[in-house]
């Protein structure tokens, strides 16, 4: 029976619920939906609601059961041996990312190997999903004083994200990121030259792009915060601005 449930359909009325912030019945949704997938015996399905609730347990800060999640995928993967699959290494990229989240980073590397050891196998080397990759697992690596193995992934995401149309934006923030893990790294006077360099260089990406959509304005508000951190506040409340404007408020 695989293939037989519109995971679109669903998808899309998830997006409709998280629109409106209505947390609650995109869970009740997503539960819905997992029961009959599973009932149904469609892995691909189920595989993708996990991931989904992965998500929305994660930005709801619940990890009990974000991590019930995390490890019923797993088991799921074994169960039908399939790990050597993208799809399988883009869950144990969300499994890594909710043991991120958790201030559980140790448990998340080896997931995040396993989704590498795929990725470069399967995916060309200018695929957005690699760049994904490096700068999920580089800020896990941040967290657990790497430093030096972060850097090297933060510069092979911005390799990748170059290569991609729109991948302006998610260079500026990799820059953001690795200007945070300088400061993580060497403090903030030691490290304010390198920082300033990083900031210097993610507003000049966010200036020179031109599509400035919904997309652009998400990201004016997660670089908003980052650029207050380090003083820049009138161009911070740019971004905000310039965020509302886009979303017609």
């Amino acid at each position: 029976m695989n293939g037989c449930i519109s995971t679109e359909r669903i998808l899309a009325k998830l997006d409709e619920h998280l629109h409106k912030n209505d947390y609650a019945s995109a869970e009740r949704h997503l539960l819905y939906w997992l029961g009959e997938s599973s009932g149904a015996g469609d892995i691909r399905t189920e595989l993708l609601i996990r991931n989904e609730l992965m998500g929305l347990y994660r930005k709801l800060g619940r990890e009990s059961e974000a991590i019930e999640c995390v490890d019923a995928a797993l088991q799921r993967i074994d169960e039908q041996n399939i790990a050597h699959q993208v799809g399988a290494a883009t869950t144990f990229l969300n499994c890594a990312t909710v043991y991120k989240a958790f201030g559980k980073a140790e448990q998340g590397i080896a997931l995040f190997e396993r989704a590498r050891a795929v990725y470069e196998s399967e995916l060309k080397p200018d695929d957005s999903r690699l760049g994904g990759l490096y700068n999920n697992m580089a800020l896990s690596l941040v967290d657990l004083g790497r430093f030096r193995e972060a850097d090297e992934l933060y510069k092979k995401a911005i390799a990748v994200m170059e290569q991609n149309e729109g991948g302006a934006l998610e260079v500026a923030i990799t820059y953001l990121n690795m200007a945070t893990a300088a400061e993580s790294e060497r403090g903030l006077l030691d490290a304010d030259e390198t920082v300033q360099e990083y900031l210097d260089k993610a507003e000049k990406l966010l200036e020179d792009f031109s599509n400035r959509d919904g997309y652009y304005a998400f990201v004016c508000e997660k670089c908003a915060s980052v650029f207050n951190y380090y003083g820049r506040f009138m161009y911070a409340n740019e971004l905000l601005a310039r965020a509302r404007r886009i979303y017609g408020q």
